[in-house]
C-alpha cells in the first residue's frame, strides 16, 4: 500500500478569504488568509496573512501566526492510518487499524482490568475533544487513568486559585484591565515571547504611568520593558514574595478594610511574616533588600495593580506555594475585583484553560467539577445516562502515568494530540517505558517523537480542517470553524472516539455527528458547575465573537470578565489567606552538578516543535536548539560561542549549541523545550512533583556542562 502524498497547497481546497483563529498560545488570535499568488513551477502559492480585530489581540498576529498555515499544508501531514508490522510502521485502512485498537483494549481490560489502559490527552486539544477524551475514560473504557500535558503549564495556578479564590479562571481581570494598572508584575512570564500579540497592552500602560516589575534570572525581552528587575534565583520565588509581604506589613500598605471585609486567615499570615527577616530573603534569593524593598513599595503605594504569574514561578515543586504567595500579597494589598486590578496566570497552551475544565484531568468532571464529590458525580451520571457507581475515582497526574507505563501497571497507552516523550521530565525513562509498553496509539497530525514509537497511529485533522471552541486565558469562549475538508483519509479527534466506543459497544453514549452536537451535552454537563457554560452556545458565539464564562444562562448579558467584584466563590464569599515558607529548590548545586538549569519557550516555536518545526519560515529562525550561559561561566568552563556542549544531570544528558550573554545570572543555565532527540532539554530534568498539584520541577534542575569541540559530533 502506498503512502499518500500531501497536496502542499490550499489552493484547490479553499474558498477565499479564509478567517480563522491561530492554533497557538492562550490569546487565540484571529486570522485572516487570502490568496497571494502562485509560485512558478512549483504547483505551490503563497499567502497574505492579516490579523483581524478581536477583543484579545485587537488585530495582531505573532510570528507563530503568521506562518500557522504552514504546517497545515506540510509534506509530512500524515494522510492515513499506519500499524506496526515486523517493527515498522507501515501505512493501513482505518478498518485495521481501529480494530487492532479495539482487540487490544479489549483483550487487555479482560486480562489486567480496565485500569490498565490509560489515556493521555493534550492542552490545544478543542473544549469538544477534551470532553469527549473524558467521557471516552469513564464510560466507554472505565478507565481512572486520564491526564493531560496541561498538567506541566497550567496545574499549579489553577490549584492555587482554588484553594485561594474558590474558583480557577486565568484572569479574574480582562486584558483591558492592563493599560489601567498603575503597577504590573510579571512574575516568572516572558509575553513578549510567549504571547507578543499582548505587548502592547503593557506598552500602553507604561504610557499610561505604569511602573511595571519583572521577576525572572534573565533579561528577557519582557524584562527589557521592566522598571524594576528582580533577576532571582531560579525556585526561590516564594521566598521572594514572602520578603515583599514583610515589605508591606511594615510600611502599612494593607487594606485592612479589604482584608477584614472579604478574608479569612490573615493573622496566621501576619505571624508568619512576622518572623521573616528581609536580609535571609536576599541571601536566598540573590536579590538585593533595597530592590525587594523598592519593588513591594511600588506595588503597594499604587493605586491599582496587577500580579502575573506563569511558568517561571509554577514549574517548581514548591509551585502551588508561590503563586499561593503572590496571591497573599493580592489580597494584603485588596488590588482584586475593580477595574485594572488582579491576578492572571498567563496560559500557554492554546485551550489551556479549557483543556483542564471538562474532564481531562485524573480528578475532574466537566465544568470543573470533582470526580470525587458524590454530588458532582451523581450530576455528570446523570447527563451522561449512566450510573453514578460506574465512574471510576481519580487516577494520577500525567508523569506519575508515564511512571505506571513503565513499572508495567498500564499496559496501553492512547495519547492524542501530546508528545509525552519530550514534554515530560525524565525523558529517556519515558522513553524507556513507551518503548516497552505492550500497546501504544498515538492521534497526531505528523509522526512525531513519541508516535514513532506507537503500534498505531491515526491521522488527525488541523484547526483549519475541526470545528471547535476554545477558551483563551481570560476565560473567553471562542468558536473556530473549519475552513477545510480533512485531508486524505484524516480524521477529526472526536469522531475516531465516538467510532472506538461504538465498536466496544457504547454507541449510545457516543452519538454525536459534529462538534456542534458535542458542545450542546457539553453545556448540560457544565451546568450549575464552576466552570458553567450553559449559557454559550454556537450562535451566541457567532454573533458576540466570544463569551466569558462563568455563563449559567442563555438570556440576557454574560458576565464582564471581571471576577470578585463583590465576593469569592468559597461558601463564605470570603477568599483565604496562606502563609508559606521560604524554601530552596528541590535540587542544590553541588561539585558535580554546580549550575542550576531553566528552560522555556522562544518566540518561533510553540511546545514541542511537532508543527511549528513542520514551518518552514519558523523552523529557519530557529533550526536547532541551544544553551544560554552567562560570559563569566562560559570562561570558567572552557566555552566557546556557538559550539556544542553536552549539559548532564542525574537523570541523563543532551547536547546543544552554546550561546553566550551577559542577561542571564552566572549560576543559570537556560534552554528552549521545542527540540526532541539529543536536543531534548527534558532529558535532564527532574521528575520530583509538587505534592499539592503534582508539577514537575522544571524550572530548577542542576547540571554540569562541558565542551565536545574535541569530538565529532551530530545534532541528529
Amino acid at each position: 500500500m502506498q503512502q499518500m502524498i500531501r497536496e502542499t497547497s490550499l489552493h484547490k481546497q479553499a474558498s477565499f478569504p479564509i478567517d480563522t483563529q491561530c492554533p497557538f498560545c492562550s490569546v487565540q488570535c484571529k486570522i485572516r488568509i487570502t490568496e497571494a499568488a502562485p509560485i512558478p513551477d512549483t504547483g505551490r502559492h503563497t499567502y497574505r496573512i492579516e490579523g483581524i480585530p478581536n477583543a484579545a489581540s485587537e488585530g495582531r498576529l505573532c510570528v507563530k501566526g503568521m506562518n500557522a498555515h504552514q504546517h497545515v499544508i506540510s509534506a509530512e501531514r500524515l494522510l492515513q492510518p499506519l500499524i506496526r508490522k515486523d517493527g515498522r510502521l507501515t501505512p493501513a485502512t482505518w478498518e485495521e487499524a481501529l480494530t487492532r485498537i479495539y482487540n487490544n483494549f479489549v483483550a487487555v481490560s479482560r486480562r489486567y482490568g480496565p485500569d490498565a489502559i490509560g489515556l493521555y490527552g493534550g492542552g490545544s486539544l478543542t473544549n469538544e475533544s477534551s470532553y469527549l477524551l473524558g467521557k471516552f475514560a469513564r464510560v466507554a473504557l472505565s478507565t481512572k487513568y486520564i491526564d493531560y500535558n496541561g498538567r506541566f503549564c497550567m496545574s499549579a495556578a489553577a490549584s492555587a486559585g482554588n484553594k485561594t479564590f474558590g474558583i480557577d479562571r486565568g484572569l479574574t481581570c480582562r486584558l483591558s484591565d492592563i493599560p489601567l494598572a498603575r503597577c504590573i508584575i510579571l512574575a516568572g512570564t516572558n509575553i513578549a515571547e510567549c504571547q507578543p500579540t499582548l505587548m502592547p497592552y503593557f506598552t500602553k500602560a507604561k504610557e499610561n504611568g505604569a511602573i511595571i516589575i519583572v521577576i525572572d534570572p534573565r533579561v528577557t525581552a519582557t524584562a527589557a520593558i521592566a522598571d524594576i528587575h528582580l533577576q532571582i534565583k531560579p525556585g526561590t520565588d516564594a521566598a521572594l514574595a514572602n520578603g515583599m509581604l514583610k515589605v508591606l506589613m511594615d510600611e502599612k500598605l494593607e487594606n485592612k478594610s479589604f482584608i477584614n471585609d472579604r478574608t479569612n486567615g490573615y493573622t496566621e499570615l501576619v505571624q508568619h511574616i512576622s518572623g521573616v527577616q528581609l536580609e535571609e530573603i536576599a541571601d536566598l534569593t540573590g536579590v538585593d533588600k533595597e530592590m525587594i524593598h523598592k519593588a513591594a513599595v511600588t506595588y503597594g503605594q499604587a493605586s491599582t495593580g496587577i500580579i502575573f504569574t506563569a511558568r517561571g514561578v509554577e514549574q517548581q515543586t514548591d509551585g502551588h506555594a508561590a503563586v499561593r504567595n503572590f496571591l497573599n500579597m493580592v489580597l494584603v494589598t485588596g488590588k482584586i475585583g475593580k477595574p485594572g486590578c488582579g491576578y492572571g496566570a498567563v496560559t500557554g497552551q492554546g485551550n489551556g484553560q479549557g483543556g483542564r475544565e471538562h474532564g481531562q484531568k485524573s480528578d475532574q468532571l466537566p465544568g470543573y467539577r470533582s470526580i470525587e464529590d458524590e454530588q458532582d458525580r451523581a450530576y455528570v451520571a446523570g447527563v451522561w445516562g449512566v450510573d453514578p457507581e460506574e465512574l471510576p475515582r481519580k487516577g494520577v497526574s500525567a508523569y506519575e502515568m508515564m511512571e505506571l507505563v513503565h513499572e508495567g501497571t498500564i499496559r496501553s497507552l492512547f495519547v492524542m494530540g501530546s508528545n509525552p516523550v519530550v514534554s515530560n521530565p525524565n525523558a529517556d525513562r519515558v522513553e524507556e517505558g513507551l518503548s516497552k509498553i505492550d500497546f501504544l496509539v498515538v492521534a497526531d497530525m505528523f509522526l512525531s517523537e513519541t508516535a514513532k514509537l506507537a503500534d498505531v497511529v491515526l491521522p488527525v485533522t488541523a484547526y483549519l480542517e475541526n470545528d471547535g471552541t476554545l477558551t483563551n486565558l481570560e476565560g473567553r469562549v471562542l468558536l473556530r470553524e473549519s475552513k477545510l475538508n480533512a485531508p486524505g483519509e484524516a480524521r477529526h479527534d472526536w469522531a475516531i472516539l465516538c467510532e472506538l466506543a461504538a465498536m466496544l459497544g457504547k454507541q449510545r453514549y457516543f452519538p454525536f455527528e459534529s462538534a456542534e452536537q458535542i458542545f450542546e451535552e457539553l453545556r448540560q454537563a457544565t451546568r450549575g458547575g464552576l466552570a458553567d457554560y450553559y449559557g454559550i452556545t454556537y450562535e451566541r458565539l457567532r454573533q458576540e465573537g466570544g463569551v466569558y464564562w462563568p455563563c449559567p444562562s442563555t438570556e440576557g448579558q454574560a458576565i464582564n470578565g471581571m471576577m470578585f467584584e463583590q465576593t469569592f466563590a468559597h461558601a463564605d464569599g470570603k477568599a483565604i489567606f496562606f502563609p508559606v515558607e521560604s524554601r530552596l529548590p528541590q535540587e542544590q548545586p553541588d561539585e558535580t552538578y554546580p549550575l542550576t538549569m531553566t528552560n522555556g519557550r522562544e518566540l518561533s516555536h510553540y511546545l514541542t516543535g511537532v508543527q511549528t518545526r513542520r514551518s518552514a519560515s519558523l523552523a529557519a529562525r530557529s533550526v536547532e536548539n541551544y544553551i544560554e550561559l552567562h560570559s563569566k561561566t562560559a570562561k570558567k568552563y572552557k566555552i566557546e560561542d556557538g559550539e556544542w556542549v553536552e549539559v548532564r544531570s542525574r537523570r541523563g544528558s543532551f547536547s546543544v549549541r552554546s550561546r553566550i550573554t551577559d542577561k542571564i545570572r552566572e549560576d543559570t543555565l537556560f534552554v528552549p523545550m521545542h527540540w526532541g532527540g539529543v536536543q531534548n532539554v527534558n532529558k535532564a530534568t527532574s521528575p520530583e512533583l509538587d505534592p499539592h498539584c503534582k508539577m514537575p520541577g522544571f524550572k530548577t534542575s542542576t547540571v554540569a556542562i562541558r565542551s565536545l569541540r574535541s569530538q565529532t559530533y551530530s545534532r541528529s
